[in-house]
């Protein structure tokens, strides 16, 4: 079988660069820890970077199913992803919520790193 080429092999989003062969993200060069589910949201979010994705698509990609009225499982784990993103490059905040709507993936500067970098 041939190899795929780069693109599908490998996304890069801001300073993420997400191997999906592998299951392995480097920020910066770094490998974060992610569990299965973790690498698998921040896949199905970095696919549709700039979009806005519904709880319900959301589910419906990583879990593979009907998101279940009451089912905070992808709010759960976004939360974890964000934090986990945010520890590896504080200077940036990838996920934006956006109530009744859903999450939108975007790379972006942290409003309180330029504050803190503009009073050093």
């Amino acid at each position: 079988m041939a190899a795929l080429p780069e693109s599908q092999d490998v996304l890069h989003v801001g300073e993420l660069e997400i191997r999906l062969e592998e299951g392995l993200v480097l920020a910066t060069g770094r490998a974060l820890t992610l569990s299965v589910r973790e690498f698998e949201l921040l896949v199905a979010l970095a696919r549709r970077a700039g979009a806005i994705i519904t709880r319900e698509q959301l589910y419906d990609t990583v879990w593979g199913g009907e998101l279940r009225p009451g089912d905070r499982s992808v709010d759960v784990y976004v939360s974890k992803l964000r934090g986990k993103l945010e520890t590896a490059l504080p200077d940036r905040r990838f996920i934006h919520t956006h109530p009744g709507f859903g999450y939108r993936f975007q790379p972006q500067p942290s409003r309180n790193v330029h504050m803190e970098a503009a009073g050093s």
